[in-house]
């Protein structure tokens, strides 16, 4: 191997200075930065709890390579650039360094806002990893980094500290140890054991900053810039072939097989074809988030590496000491794990997509896949209680299921929800007065639901409000029929043509103009025609008490109904008939959250 190919190694603090010099440029190949903010929590969360995050791969530039690249800088940067190094691979974990560290007042992409990031020095003092790091884009996120004291009184230490210059980490940390010292000596006998343990945890932690940003390496290999650029480009095509990054669940397979456990080719081979009806591609991490769910209850990626047989771990006993176990006896035993969580994923998957159960009859009409872990492992919870217990269970599954959706409590990073559902709701199952929070917050919330709003399939609240007309029977308006998967529409009522006509004030594209019909009746009956000239055709075909029966399978009372068939029909019945069905869809979901939910399985 050449000499400049030979890995290399560079501080913490080292890296943190070339990028507010502007050192790292990416060329236009790459794609333009994409993480979401938990995502840079992620990388913040490594780096202060020690662990690896990668390699680098740069290229050692020279001015004809910058211009024949394109090259920019770094998301972010406007001061002078030095501009040396090529990111080959590496960007997003760069890019996303430089924005926690050194905080640009710019919005992510993608993003209307700027944020910040924090860590909560009393949990990360805990250990409490999970809740320490912390990301913030409104005003009181501003407000926090700009005020000290308060910084102080919430122990929350900004990341743009460490990309300050000079002695401003040294000086925060001497403050906050002086604040809580000075504060100990004014206080009571009862309040100083609080303030003395936060005296010393602003000493430990200020210890733990100086040892990573001083002793914390990243790697990275520097490709000699007399290479030639050809070269350089098929080394970027080999080593990003995929397409994306190795996952948990392919370093998962590597440590694996010298347990003679063969994960991908093997367990999942067999398993994917029974857990194939979510459009996702992390079914096989989420195999393997319920695994650990059932056995130690967290799922975050650092607990999925305790799932190796016979790794060590540590725990907390119950005197706060740290002690160390084996999750995962041997091989056996991650067999048993593996087969008894696909089992449950399978489980679950039948009865979200049953129209009787949770109505998610199409896989794209399922609100969140993020939420099968905890669900599967709840699903397979409830059914070890005794026979007396198991109805209530299932009703309070189904209860925290339909508050967490609609109240988006599945968008973003949920590793740490997940678990922390779990455990809420199976103490529930045995102790009625420990409602999750979550059931609470959908209650006082619903009523406030934008729904005309709601306008694009996928979101949770939109595909939630198809699960819930599925589970009301809702009926094909021509055959009389439940429509299956592979033959539903997303129906507009009144028909999308009359949005631009009629210029109306809510979108003729809502949820609440929108209902599931058979193909056959949406494309070749229906079509383009306002409710008021197929829907008398059915009456007089039909009767009018069957259609209006059919109607409200469809939330469609008989106000609304009355509206649809006005003839001229304006756009202030539009609205009307809108602000009608959005009354009676909060009724539903009202119903479906709570205790009273029997499904309406209409004739």
């Amino acid at each position: 191997m050449k000499e400049s190919q030979k890995p290399n190694r560079v501080t913490l603090n080292s890296i943190i200075d070339r990028l507010r010099d502007g050192r790292y440029v990416i060329p236009n190949f790459q794609r333009d930065f994409e993480w979401d903010p938990w995502d840079i929590n992620k990388l913040m969360s490594s780096i202060f709890c020690d662990y690896f995050i990668g390699s680098l791969l740069l290229w050692t530039g020279k001015e004809e390579n910058f211009y024949a690249l394109s090259c920019e800088n770094i998301y972010g940067f406007n001061g002078e650039d030095s501009r040396n190094d090529i990111v080959l691979d590496g960007q997003q974990r760069l890019t996303a360094m430089y924005y926690a560290f050194l905080a640009p007042d710019i919005p992510l992409p993608n993003r209307s806002n700027r944020f910040l990031y924090f860590i909560n020095v009393d949990r990360f003092m805990d250990e409490d990893y999970e809740n320490a790091f912390i990301y913030d884009w409104r005003r009181s996120g501003i407000n926090l980094l700009n005020d000290r004291i308060k910084q102080f009184d919430q122990h929350m230490f900004p990341l743009a500290i460490v990309g300050k210059q000079g002695w401003e980490l040294y000086n925060w940390v001497q403050g906050y140890i002086e604040h809580w010292n000075d504060t100990n000596n004014s206080l009571n006998e009862v309040q100083t054991e609080s303030a003395s343990r936060y005296e010393a945890n602003a000493k430990k932690f200020g210890e733990h900053l100086r040892d990573i940003t001083e002793k914390y390496e990243i790697s990275y290999i520097e490709l000699d810039r007399e290479l030639e650029l050809d070269k350089v480009c098929e080394i970027f095509t080999r080593i990003n072939s995929r397409g994306v990054q190795l996952d948990v669940f392919d370093l998962l397979n590597a440590l694996l097989i010298p347990k003679n456990i063969v994960l991908r080719q093997g367990l999942w081979r067999e398993a994917s074809t029974r857990l194939e009806f979510p459009a996702t591609e992390r079914m096989n991490i989420y195999v393997l988030q319920v695994m650990s769910i059932l056995r130690q209850q967290y799922c975050s990626p650092k607990y999925l590496y305790n799932l190796i047989p016979g790794n060590q771990r540590k725990i907390r006993g119950s005197s706060g000491e740290l002690l160390t176990d084996v999750l995962i006896a041997d091989s056996t035993d991650f067999k048993d794990l593996w087969q008894e969580a696909v089992e449950a994923l399978e489980h679950a998957i039948n009865l979200l997509r049953n129209p009787q159960e949770f109505g998610a009859i199409s896989s794209k009409y399922l609100p969140y896949t993020s939420i099968l872990p905890p669900f599967a492992a709840l699903q397979a919870q409830a059914k070890l209680l005794p026979a007396n217990q198991r109805l209530d269970a299932g009703h309070k599954i189904k209860r925290w299921y339909w508050a967490s959706i609609f109240t988006n409590s599945y968008s973003g990073s949920v590793e740490s929800r997940s678990a922390r559902d779990y455990t809420n709701v199976k103490a529930w199952f045995t102790d009625h007065s420990a409602e999750p929070s979550v059931i609470s917050e959908f209650q006082r919330s619903v009523r406030d639901i934008d729904l005309k709003h709601e306008t694009k399939r996928g979101t949770s609240i939109y595909n939630g409000i198809f699960n819930l007309l599925v589970l009301n029977g809702a009926r094909d308006w021509i055959s009389g029929t439940a429509p299956q998967q592979g033959d539903l529409d997303d129906h507009h009522i009144v028909p999308k043509s009359l949005g631009s006509q009629y210029g109306l004030d809510t979108s003729i594209d809502t949820i609440l103009n929108r209902t599931p019909l058979t193909a056959g009746t949406n494309r070749n009956v229906i079509r383009n025609r306002l409710p008021n000239e197929y829907l008398p055709e059915l009456i007089k075909a039909n009767g009018e008490g069957k259609i209006k029966e059919i109607m409200q399978s469809h939330f469609i009372s008989d106000k609304a109904f009355k509206l649809l068939i006005k003839d001229p029909f304006k756009a202030e019945d539009f609205e009307s008939f809108i602000e009608e069905r959005e009354q009676t869809l909060r009724d539903g979901i009202e119903q479906m959250a709570s205790h009273n939910w029997i499904s309406q399985d209409t004739p």
